[in-house]
Order: structure tokens, then C-alpha cells, then sequence
């Protein structure tokens, strides 16, 4: 279990709260705003009205302590750079920070942060994902080429071996896991026949997965 801050309680900070405290973790979320802060009062670990760009203010509230940072803040710019400024200057190590332009992402960039995420642009790519390959539940990027995607195995390839999914492929795909019903199947081979409603968790690059991605349909 870790410990994280989230500054500014916004839609994209408070779901990321609900969800780490969802994983088992505890979260201090900061907004600036006391009716916000109110709201969530209930909901959230530890809630903190703090004035995010005021550097003392944050001195205070012992943010070393925490595994991450994420600077949740929405369009105000100038509030945000501050904000990461300030961390950066009482020592917070990990720092992620939201970003919402180029240019916010700039000059975020030459802080030194740990993670700049960009929520729509990141969630635009995953829905076109989607819309491509429709079969494809979910990704995510390892680096250097590498994805690991979630595979929903439709009725037409039950009781297919992997080896006739993975075609010509196999080696450069590496089937990771089976989730079949409450059931997790790992150390799989080329022979291990597949149901229909299984998820397969296949990892490789993304040329070598786009070729397989028509004998799911």
C-alpha cells in the first residue's frame, strides 16, 4: 500500500483519488477551494485546503512523505507551474503533473517531473484503439515498441489452439495469461485451446499484433 497526494479535486484529480483508494491505497487530496474540498470530504483519506502555489503553505503538509505527487489541476496554467515550482523546491521527488497543452507540456517538461500525462489526448487514442480493434479490451504500452493487449475470444475461435491465432507470428507475440470464468491460466504453450468468452493476454510489437488482429473478427 502507498500513500499519494492529489492536488486539485477536479473530475480527472477526484476520479484518480477514488481509484487509488479503490487499489488499496490512502490519498490526500488538496484543492484550493473550500466548497470543493467539502464535498469530498467523506469520500477521500485526508482532505487539505491549501492555496497550491503558496511554496510555505505546502512546506507544511509533509509532501516528501508521499510515494507520488499528481498535480491535478485543470486549465490554470500559470497555477499548475507554480504549484510543480513549489514541489520541486521543497524536495518532492516523483511529481506527476496533468497537462492540457503543448505549451503547458513545454514548460512543464523543463522542470525535471517525473510523468506529464495528457487525460484527453491519452483517452482519444485509446477509443480509436478501440474503434480499429474492436476485439481488443484494453493496452498498455511497455516502451520500445511493446504492447500487452487483452483479447476477448469470440465463438469462431473456440477450441483454437494459440498457435492458429498467432499464425505466423509466434515468435514475436508471447501469450501471458488466460482468465477464463474466475480462473487465471499462466505458463501457456502454442498447443493450449482456447474458449469462447476467454480474455488472452498476449504481449508483443505492434506490427506482429496488427497482423493478428484479423483472425479475431
Amino acid at each position: 500500500m502507498a500513500h499519494f497526494t492529489i492536488i486539485g479535486l477536479g473530475s480527472f484529480g477526484l476520479s484518480a483519488c477514488l481509484e487509488l483508494i479503490h487499489l488499496g491505497h490512502t490519498v490526500t487530496g488538496i484543492d484550493s477551494d473550500p466548497k470543493v474540498a467539502e464535498m469530498y470530504v467523506e469520500y477521500l483519506n485526508q482532505v487539505v485546503i491549501c492555496d497550491c502555489t503558496d511554496e510555505n503553505a505546502l512546506r507544511e503538509l509533509d509532501l516528501k512523505s508521499s510515494d507520488t505527487v499528481l498535480v491535478a489541476i485543470g486549465e490554470d496554467m500559470q497555477s499548475s507551474i507554480l504549484c510543480t515550482l513549489c514541489l520541486k523546491n521543497i524536495g518532492v521527488e516523483n511529481i506527476w503533473v496533468k497537462a492540457n497543452t503543448k505549451a503547458h507540456h513545454t514548460i512543464i517538461s523543463k522542470l525535471g517531473v517525473s510523468r506529464i500525462i495528457h487525460p484527453e489526448e491519452e483517452m482519444g487514442i485509446r477509443v480509436a484503439q478501440a474503434l480499429n480493434y474492436p476485439t481488443v479490451n484494453d493496452y498498455i504500452t511497455l516502451g520500445d515498441g511493446y504492447y500487452v493487449v487483452e483479447i476477448h475470444i469470440k465463438e469462431h475461435l473456440h477450441n483454437h489452439a494459440i498457435s492458429s491465432l498467432l499464425g505466423g507470428t509466434p515468435s514475436s507475440t508471447e501469450p501471458l495469461m488466460v482468465k477464463r470464468n474466475k480462473e487465471n491460466i499462466t505458463h501457456l504453450n502454442s498447443k493450449f485451446l482456447l474458449q469462447s468468452n476467454d480474455t488472452l493476454l498476449l504481449c508483443g510489437k505492434r506490427a506482429a499484433l496488427k497482423k493478428i488482429s484479423p483472425r479475431l473478427l
